[in-house]
């Protein structure tokens, strides 16, 4: 799972005019999973169930 600075800068996720996290793969909204416990959120795309680690 890579982090979603890491995606940004190689170019697996971009942002849109919203600033909001989309997958260069199918261009979808990234959706957001907390848990309470760990440090980070993970953001997964809803079509093609790439994961990526976002810092809190």
């Amino acid at each position: 799972m890579k982090s979603t600075r890491k995606g940004l800068r190689d170019g697996d996720l971009f942002k849109d005019t919203y600033e909001r996290l989309n997958c260069a793969a199918c261009e979808k909204v990234l959706k957001k999973q907390n848990d309470p416990e760990k440090v980070y959120s993970v953001r997964i795309c809803p079509e093609c169930e790439a994961e990526f680690k976002e810092l809190r």
